[in-house]
């Protein structure tokens, strides 16, 4: 693997192998007072973040330490960015100054393969920590991960995403990987909020959220992007609440088997009531922890997997 750009078109194959290695990871570092392993000692890592990130920044910075690369993080604002200069040069510069991969996050919508493309023959490779409204490919995985876990695995189980389809990178990363996982994706939202073309995607589309919780295996609830909303997608918060927000009530709809997940940062109180964020059926924190494994698995794919198997 040479980079990890999205999950449409990625191998299941491939996936199920990243999955595994994450779940190696994991119970290697099980128990372990110092949580450190010499895999990838000598690479360095760079994340290259131009939104805002809590999870997936700390996650990559924590999976490229434990795995003893050298990481360094590079913000738009405290960047060249901010004199004006351009992606291209900001990518070419981190390579030329000896980065082994490059992790990036952006507002544009395929920002990352324009990325890979430009370093093509430097050595460098791409992961895409989400980019516009395109794709969020570790989180997918993470969440695959999450679902492996709790259900014991996801071929034939009905997954729930409900809520911003439109404007979910999430969603997007999510439909195609489980899809390809063997899943049946149901996407619940309001008309207004999900994509143009949905019906050529892998899915079953519902706007009844009550109708369908009985027959999901897990439900994933989506941040409302009001950050990328112009114009009235629903009427009111209070309104979406009503017909899309996640709470005690629709919780015991589920049966007794099913996973709460959430990509973070929550609206509690608006996509998911408190109650139900912090219920033994809720998986957000394992979501978290089993990020940090899935991404220490992508950097040993990308950085360390070919000259092990040699």
């Amino acid at each position: 693997m040479k980079h990890l750009l999205a999950t449409e078109g990625l191998d299941p194959d491939l996936a199920t192998a990243v999955l595994d290695t994450a779940d190696g990871l994991k119970r290697t570092l099980l128990g372990r007072e110092v949580r450190k392993l010499p895999t990838l000692r000598g690479r360095t890592v760079i994340t290259m973040f131009y939104e805002n990130s809590t999870r997936t920044r700390v996650s990559f910075e924590i999976a490229g330490k434990w795995m003893s690369a050298d990481v360094v993080n590079v913000s738009a604002g405290g960047s060249s960015v901010g004199k004006g200069e351009s992606l291209r040069d900001t990518a070419l510069t981190l390579s030329a100054a000896g980065a082994d991969c490059v992790i990036v996050r952006h507002p544009a919508s395929g920002a990352a393969q324009r990325l890979a493309g430009w370093l093509e023959g430097t050595g460098t490779s791409v992961v895409n920590a989400g980019d516009g409204m395109h794709e969020h490919p570790t989180q997918a995985l993470l969440d695959a991960a999450t679902l492996r876990e709790r259900l014991g695995g996801i071929k034939d189980r009905r997954i729930g995403i409900v809520g911003d389809v439109l404007h979910s990178r999430v969603a997007r990363s999510n439909i195609h990987l489980l899809s390809a996982l063997g899943a049946e994706v149901v996407l619940v939202a309001p008309p207004t909020l999900l994509p143009a073309g949905v019906g050529a995607l892998p899915v079953t589309v519902s706007h009844d959220l009550d109708a369908e919780l009985p027959a999901l295996d897990a439900v994933m609830m989506l941040r409302v992007q009001a950050e990328r909303m112009h114009g009235g997608f629903f009427p009111s918060a209070r309104e979406y609440s009503i017909a899309y927000g996640l709470n005690e009530a629709r919780l015991r709809l589920l049966p007794e088997h099913a996973v709460v997940l959430h990509p973070g940062p929550m609206l509690r109180g608006m996509e998911i009531a408190s109650a139900v964020a912090d219920a033994p059926s809720a998986a957000i924190t394992e979501q978290v922890r089993n990020g940090v494994h899935v991404r220490m698995a992508v950097l040993y794919h990308l950085l360390a997997g070919e000259e092990d198997a040699k």
